[in-house]
Order: structure tokens, then C-alpha cells, then sequence
């Protein structure tokens, strides 16, 4: 599993190295009060970079008030199933 995971990173790195440099060409990016002239190749990637790393962080992010949510809930019922009186386990009536 870990050498699948090592020869895909490697592949990704490859195909985007092979990207950037058919995509070398500058372009001038205005950003109002900054104009920075960086390569096309190398500003997808990197835009392709930030919005996986984004993407990332909110799908780790998103399910904790949910799961804090069933907590509390699981928590209650549990209180309220120790609150009820218990049957007897060995399987006689309490008033035989």
C-alpha cells in the first residue's frame, strides 16, 4: 500500500513538472496593487495545490460539530437508560 502511494506521488510530480514546462509562457497577474508576472504552468499547480490543501482542511473540519452532535445525544440516551430500574438477569420475575 505505501510503495502504491510512493510511485503515485512520484507519477503526480512527474506529470506536473511535464505540465509546467509545456505551459512556461508568463503571464502577468493584477492583483490591484501588485502586478506579478509568473509562469502559467506554475500558477495552475499551484492553484490546483491551495484548493486540494482547502479542500482538505474543510472535509477534516465539517464533521466535528456533527459528530459532537450524536455525542451529546448518545450521552443522554445512555443517562436516561441508567436512570431506568434494571430487570433481573438471571431471568426470575421480581415479585415470583
Amino acid at each position: 500500500m505505501r510503495l502504491a502511494l510512493v510511485i503515485i506521488a512520484i507519477l503526480f510530480v512527474v506529470f506536473g513538472a511535464a505540465f509546467g514546462a509545456l505551459n512556461a509562457e508568463r503571464i502577468t497577474l493584477d492583483l490591484y496593487f501588485w502586478q506579478p508576472t509568473v509562469p502559467k504552468g506554475a500558477l495552475i499547480l499551484s492553484a490546483v495545490v491551495v484548493g486540494w490543501l482547502a479542500g482538505g482542511i474543510v472535509a477534516w473540519l465539517a464533521p466535528r460539530p456533527r459528530i459532537h452532535r450524536e455525542l451529546r445525544e448518545a450521552r443522554k440516551k445512555l443517562r436516561e437508560v441508567q436512570a431506568e430500574p434494571q430487570p433481573p438477569r438471571d431471568g426470575t420475575p421480581e415479585d415470583a
